[in-house]
């Protein structure tokens, strides 16, 4: 593989996601050894990068020439270099079109998709908030989440009346309504965070119900498949747990959480 030499990329390092595939950057070869370096560490380091920008779209520094490139683009180079036959890919217009609001899309959502503890320094590595984005993620998530759970609550039957995705949809939207109005109560400010760990939260146990919903159809009963239901549903909600703490939010979203989903099921039943 040919590593692309004298180039560093600045990576947000309270960003566990960013960590994992700049580390496989350099551990594979296709960046130096020394090829990326923390956010925080940008001053310290004398790299001369638009830290605002950088915040949205990771930097690639050239080291000799002092060139910065950004977002998708620094992908494009990094990949470029170590698979010249992708290069024709990466110049092509109508996937660069594809690609960019692709990357735009996980990147300012990057803080409740994967988050991580602040890193100590002055230098923190936080995207400007995208409304836009940030709606196009709950909703995504909203329709995703309720088109798994339909599926899976069909094997639920008798024990749970059968299910559409209207109901499902209402459902999960019910829920993004009654938490914003407890997250503004709680933290006006960290409302529209929380909103997207939350829908993250849904959407990890939608994708932990696959397997289920795939690899068991007359395997297990009914009674079976609400077992895992509710294995799934205890993992959310010490995740859900864990992401409030970081947010620093009041440890009673927790509790709502858990009363809207018990609410409806009685409502269901």
């Amino acid at each position: 593989m040919k590593t692309l030499k004298d180039h560093v990329i600045i990576y947000d390092d309270e960003c566990p996601m960013c960590d994992l595939y700049t580390r496989q950057f350099v551990k594979t070869g296709m960046l130096d050894k020394d090829g990326r370096a923390p956010f925080t560490n940008v001053d310290a380091l004398n790299i001369p990068i638009d830290k605002q920008r950088a915040c949205n779209e990771i930097a690639l520094v050239n080291t000799v020439n002092g060139e910065v490139t950004y977002g998708a683009q620094s992908l494009f180079k990094i990949v470029g270099h170590s698979f010249p036959m992708l290069k024709g890919l990466f110049q092509c217009k109508p996937f660069q079109q594809l690609i960019r609001p692709l990357y735009a899309f996980i990147s300012y959502n990057r803080k409740v998709i994967v988050p991580g503890a602040p890193q100590a320094g002055n230098q923190q590595c936080v995207p400007t908030f995208n409304v836009p984005n940030r709606i196009a993620y709950l909703v995504f998530t909203w329709f995703l989440t309720s088109l798994i759970l339909n599926a899976y609550t069909q094997w639920l039957t008798p024990l749970i009346p059968a299910s559409h995705l209207t109901r499902e949809l209402s459902i999960c939207g019910g829920q993004i309504l009654f938490q914003s109005g407890v997250a503004f109560l709680a933290n006006k400010n960290k409302a529209l965070a929380y909103l997207g760990n939350m829908m993250t939260v849904s959407f990890i146990g939608a994708l932990l119900l696959l397997p289920g919903l795939m690899f068991t159809h007359g395997t297990y009963s009914a009674e079976g498949h609400l077992a895992w239901f509710m294995i799934v549903v205890g993992i959310m909600f010490f995740e859900h747990m864990r992401r409030v703490k970081l947010l620093e939010m009041p440890w009673f979203m927790s509790l709502t959480w858990v009363l809207y989903r018990v609410l409806v099921l009685w409502i269901i039943l």
